[in-house]
């Protein structure tokens, strides 16, 4: 048998004024077939899993180009249409084909196309046929469409939020795929719409019980897949919203039934698989509640894996107006300032204003007199199997306030943000981080708590209040819960 496998990635938040171009692709992780390194990244763990199968003589690999770009705004359509392009000429070049497998998030939105995996996969199709398997990784912050379903033989999508699987999923995929090609299982998909805007976490009960289930129905052979597709609701594209996707062994009215059973399961949860959120002046007042150091607080909504600009400084100026409280916040992204502190150098005093420059929602920029506590040309900081680079980064001191400022877009995945530049975070009582839950798996072992902060933005925390102008509808929490109610049954 042969394959092909290949990435192309990014997670678009519509409403962000941070658009995309190819150089945001070249600049974040970009690497020609061959190229691609041994371990892993968010989206393309599909190559290396493919690799390792390869390696053990289960098909010949055909290795195609794997992308990605930090989540911010639209991509600009010369830049999609351009790697696009440059996938399928890979894909054409390499035919005959038994498997094509893809690593892609399910959100990425360009310039004249509301679903572009949809779009490439079924590109890829009209070029392999009808017979090839086509397989593809998703994020579980996707978009669901029908062009997905139609072009792909098998989607898989994460299962933890936090991302912490992605490998494991492409393998799972993978798996799937040669037993497809070689005919030992026909699948067979179906999906559940539960007309709901939402998600849960998976470090955290109930969803950490729900997957965990899910991963054992799967290994009783009760399903060949199931994934629980979040959405992204920061995306102005008709299939927001979370989705059941189950795929059996040529069952399609067992794959129906259980997909919509786990979806209604889900939708009886109500609110409770996301935490509360608490507003900025209800910080301090909890970290004083918990025993112990650091408690550690979630800036959700400037988390630049939402595709905003991470440079808000609401809990800056939260954080400054309690000097008695030792307390880091990281990272901020003002590529400007840290240029300037990597200039003025460690144990350098003067006054500067950073953050705040992305939006209004961003808060007004900070001006204080700071100390620069270290630089460092590069700050590489774990992620699971992957290293994540938040660029030329720089370590700050304001009174008992530790910043950290860098020079990418990145989340705040890691410690290693903080302590790679010297603050130390277990003399720390606050740590303010911007991410959304993937910082969870390595902070938890170090937090005396954690706990998720609304600021107000720039993410759209409140999907009621988002100006949605294509989503489908009626979907909760936009519409009436009966008008929502009879439109799934009206699927069904």
């Amino acid at each position: 048998m042969r394959a092909y496998v290949a990435s192309l990635a990014t997670e678009t938040n519509t409403f962000s004024p941070l658009y995309v171009d190819r150089s945001a692709f070249e600049g974040a992780f970009y690497c020609l077939p061959g190229q691609h390194p041994a371990t892993p990244t968010l989206c393309s763990a599909p190559v290396v899993a493919a690799r390792s199968r390869a390696r053990e003589g289960a098909f010949e690999l055909v290795e195609g180009t794997a992308t990605w770009a930090e989540p911010a705004g639209p991509i600009a359509r010369a830049a999609y249409e351009g790697l696009r392009d440059q996938i399928l000429a890979e894909i054409e070049a390499a035919m005959p084909l038994d498997i094509v497998l893809f690593g892609l998030h399910g959100s990425m939105v360009a310039v004249g196309y509301d679903d572009c995996e949809g779009d490439l996969l079924a590109r890829a199709r009209a070029i392999v046929g009808e017979r090839c398997v086509i397989g593809a990784e998703l994020d579980l912050h996707a978009h669901l469409t029908d062009a997905m379903m139609e072009a792909a033989t098998l989607i898989v999508s994460f299962k933890e939020f936090p991302h912490t699987d992605f490998l494991a999923r492409a393998e799972d995929l993978v798996e799937l795929a040669i037993a497809a090609a070689r005919g030992t299982v026909d699948p067979v998909k179906a999906v559940f719409d539960c007309r709901a805007i939402g998600g849960f976490m998976t470090s955290r009960e109930p969803g950490r019980s729900f997957v965990d289930r899910l991963i054992a129905m799967e290994a009783q052979g009760e399903a060949l897949s199931i994934s629980v597709v979040h959405g992204f609701p920061a995306a102005d594209v008709a299939d927001v919203g979370l989705k059941v996707l189950v795929t059996t062994d040529g069952d399609a009215a067992k794959a129906a039934a259980l997909a919509r059973s786990l979806g209604e399961e889900i939708l009886g949860w109500g609110g409770t698989g996301v935490p509360p959120h608490l507003k900025p002046d209800e910080v301090v007042a909890h970290a004083r509640s918990v025993a112990g150091r650091p408690v550690v607080f979630a800036d959700r909504w400037d988390n630049p894996g939402g595709g905003v600009a991470g440079d808000a400084t609401i809990m800056v100026e939260t954080l400054l107006a309690h000097p008695d409280i030792p307390a880091a916040i990281g990272a901020l992204w003002d590529p400007v300032a840290v240029a300037i502190c990597r200039a003025a150098g460690p144990g350098t005093k003067f006054k500067l204003r950073f953050g705040g420059k992305a939006a209004a929602t961003s808060g007004r920029p900070v001006d204080a007199e700071v100390e620069v506590i270290a630089t460092t040309e590069d700050l590489l900081v774990p992620f699971e199997q992957s290293v994540v680079s938040l660029g030329p980064a720089v370590s700050l001191a304001i009174g008992s306030l530790a910043v950290v400022l860098s020079s990418t877009r990145a989340q705040t995945f890691s410690p290693d943000v903080f302590t790679k530049l010297g603050i130390d975070l277990a003399a720390r009582e606050i740590v303010v981080v911007k991410s959304s839950n993937h910082f969870y798996a390595a902070f938890a072992p170090i937090a005396a708590d954690i706990a998720y902060l609304d600021t107000g933005g720039p993410y759209p925390s409140d999907p009621s209040k988002i100006p949605y102008t294509k989503i489908r509808r009626p979907i909760w929490p936009l519409d009436d819960m009966s008008l929502v109610e009879n439109a799934r049954r009206s699927a069904a």
